[in-house]
């Protein structure tokens, strides 16, 4: 389903929008851009960079208490589960490789075992998807991991920015909806308009990016050099921050733990927050013991499980070259770099 909006009419179809679900946007406050709530009557311009968190949070947050429990002495236990909030939401603004993350993120959580509370979320979010004309970062990588600047991957809707007008184009069941609900504010697609995204599309494509070699030959180099000395020259920065899988699309590693809110009666929460395997205690054993002991080991873990393991368990890298962890790593540690020199690719 292929339609066109103009420019000044996308307030509008946001506002009808919101009349019925959430809506978020990229905007941009304190230097950096971040999907933040669209207020009622408040217009959004989609002429963002990447934002600096990922859209993974809309279904899988950072933090979520998974029930409550109380404990009175001599009485059972009282759990109250709590349920994921379901309110529909939309999310415009998506950038190609948050959509294709998206697609790992459901290999993790719906495949085999379904996880209910990230389903009942994914279930409800929209992500309306914005097209690269150019790249939004100079960390850019999207090709080399088998992506585009025009991915439909994980999205919903993908909108290309044309001359004065938006392509909009409804991928799934839930994109047709809500570009349906919009039907008197697009207008008809025209033979010039599919041309002019061919070669936004294309012009896209060429625009120069950061780049590794095929996945086959990174995985393969990456399990042959698994002892390589270079794992802790190139670790050697890392003061431990996580800044690296936090702000990653596609991570998914989490903690569950019981937290205290009361003594008389006993109360607390049970809780799921986002792990990082950069962190010291990620694979600490109660006996103390730690397969990966230093900063060598946890770099390692984190590049073979982008560009190795996921390749194995699912013929597809986990990583999809958005740059974050390159453009915010504070001492500029960077994966594409790492990668190429560890496998001499």
């Amino acid at each position: 389903m292929d339609t066109i909006l103009k420019k000044e009419r996308l307030g509008e179809w946001v506002a009808q929008i919101g009349s019925r679900a959430r809506v978020f946007a990229p905007a941009y406050a304190d230097g950096i851009w971040n999907f933040s709530p669209v207020a009622a009557g408040v217009s959004i311009e989609l002429d963002h960079g990447n934002t600096v968190r990922p859209a993974k949070g809309f279904v899988f947050p950072q933090r979520e208490v998974l029930y409550r429990f109380r404990q009175e002495s001599g009485k059972a236990p009282e759990l109250t589960e709590t349920l994921p909030d379901t309110t529909p939401t939309v999310v415009f603004g998506v950038r190609p490789c948050d959509g294709r993350a998206m697609v790992r993120n459901d290999k993790v959580f719906t495949c085999g075992f379904k996880d209910p509370y990230y389903s009942a979320r994914r279930d409800q979010v929209v992500f309306v998807g914005l097209a690269c004309n150019m790249p939004p970062s100079q960390n850019c990588f999207c090709l080399s991991m088998g992506g585009s600047p025009h991915s439909e991957d994980g999205l919903d809707v993908l909108m290309t920015e044309l001359d004065g007008r938006y392509h909009v184009k409804a991928i799934t069941p839930k994109g047709k909806a809500i570009v349906e609900s919009g039907a008197a504010l697009f207008d008809k697609m025209q033979v010039p308009d599919g041309n002019a995204v061919a070669k936004v599309h294309a012009d896209a494509d060429k625009c120069p990016q950061r780049s590794l070699a095929a996945m086959e030959k990174i995985a393969a180099g990456l399990k042959e050099h698994f002892e390589s000395p270079k794992w802790d020259e190139l670790a050697r920065a890392c003061i431990g921050c996580g800044a690296c899988t936090y702000l990653c699309p596609s991570c998914h590693c989490f903690d569950i733990n019981d937290e205290i809110t009361g003594n008389t009666p006993l109360t607390g929460e049970r809780v799921r927050t986002w792990d990082n395997c950069q962190f010291p205690d990620f694979t600490m054993h109660s006996s103390g013991h730690n397969p990966r002991h230093d900063t060598g080991a946890r770099l390692r873990q984190r590049v073979s499980h982008k560009l190795l393991y996921f390749v194995e368990n699912h013929n597809m890298q986990q990583c999809t070259g958005c740059g974050r962890c390159i453009s915010h790593c504070p001492v500029g540690i960077d994966i594409v770099r790492v990668a190429t020199e560890v496998t001499g690719q």
